[in-house]
């Protein structure tokens, strides 16, 4: 059985390194907000090329952060991708903010600049933008729109460590740019964690104070802030990682060159174009009978995902939120993708056998 996952083998090559960076964090005696927290935020904001790097608790914080940093009035909307995963809209709605949905490109997946714009209202204040499966939006076009009507732009980067679009790495184009290091990303810990990058001096110390209960010196709180802190376990162990992030990209990357070549034409692969060095978090293809093919691929020994089944205006949670927004580019590829197998530990032996039997369907 080809897995779709296995994140002890995934992490297999780094175990001794990890346990040498436990005993570190062990033996220093401090364990949150320290030294090595500080270490990796200098690491990964000079890795996205950004000024500046606040660690946080995980991905979704992170977002939330952003916005509540940017000092919206409750009511205000911000623009979103139909078709993200629920965390993106989720920060939008516990930040008291209304999530306006936009649908994607259908080739990329990544919101539509066009459709951005018919979704500007005077109550408009940003786009919360997500560089889904790894690869970057069209950024020149968002940043163009964002300028035009003085807008916030948040990109949500949880899966796009690494990516670029025409030289610039995710993380670095926006106000704030919001990371997760959830186990499962290319560049993920142990347990949950997150980052905010920015290239503003006064977003990256409002963000870093209201990660900390809105203190900035202990015991005195100048701000309605969370407890959501990246610690220092986690901080190292992604020091770790961080060091082998460019030879997991090109592995992944490897591996959905061998896709894209093998796999038959009716299954709709990745969309590629030199402007953009995708990551592939994800390697997912659209197919008409998805559910079937999902099916035989298990049967015959490969294991597949979805991200996503269930568009984010069809969730439970969302009635009287995003209902009455309809999304039919976003339902339909929720409806069609399926993601196969691609983590750091596959070998090109497997995914030719994934294609195999993709290839039999």
């Amino acid at each position: 059985m080809i897995e779709y996952e296995n994140l002890g083998k995934a992490n297999e090559p780094f175990f001794n390194d990890y346990l040498k960076a436990f005993e570190q964090v062990m033996k220093s005696g401090w364990y949150i907000l320290g030294n090595t927290v500080k270490q990796f935020e200098e690491e990964f904001r000079n890795y996205c090329h950004t000024k500046y790097c606040c660690g946080t608790a995980n991905g979704l914080d992170a977002l939330v952060i952003s916005l509540k940093a940017l000092q919206f009035e409750p009511g205000d909307e911000v623009i979103v991708p139909s078709n993200t995963y629920i965390a993106t809209v989720l920060a939008i709605v516990q930040s008291g903010l209304k999530p306006v949905l936009a649908e994607p490109d259908i080739r990329t997946y990544n919101i539509d600049p066009n459709e951005i714009v018919k979704k500007i209202t005077p109550r408009t204040r940003a786009i919360m933008l997500v560089h889904l499966y790894g690869k970057v939006c069209a950024m020149d076009k968002i940043m163009s729109i964002a300028a035009q009507h003085k807008l916030a732009v948040i990109e949500d980067c949880a899966q796009a460590h690494g990516a670029s679009f025409k030289g610039t790495k995710a993380g670095a184009f926006g106000d704030l740019a919001a990371f997760s290091f959830y186990p499962t990303k290319n560049l993920g810990a142990l347990g949950d964690a997150g980052a905010i990058t920015t290239n503003n001096e006064k977003l990256h110390e409002s963000v870093s104070t209201l990660r900390n209960y809105g203190s900035r010196i202990k015991y005195q709180n100048e701000l309605v802030g969370y407890n959501s802190r990246l610690d220092e376990l986690q901080a190292a162990l992604l020091l770790v990682k961080l060091k082998h992030l460019d030879a997991i990209t090109a592995h992944k990357r490897k591996l959905a060159q061998l896709y894209t070549k093998g796999l038959r034409t009716d299954f709709i692969k990745p969309f590629d174009d030199p402007d953009f060095l995708d990551v592939f978090h994800i390697y997912n293809i659209r197919h008409e009978k998805r559910d079937e093919l999902k099916e035989y691929l298990l049967k015959n020994g490969v294991k597949t995902d979805i991200h996503y089944p269930i568009a984010p205006n069809k969730q439970k949670a969302m009635v009287g939120i995003l209902d009455d927004q309809p999304s039919p580019v976003a339902e339909e590829i929720h409806r069609t993708t399926l993601s196969l197998p691609i983590s750091y530990y596959h070998t090109e032996k497997d995914i030719e056998k994934v294609i195999e039997v993709a290839n039999k369907f």
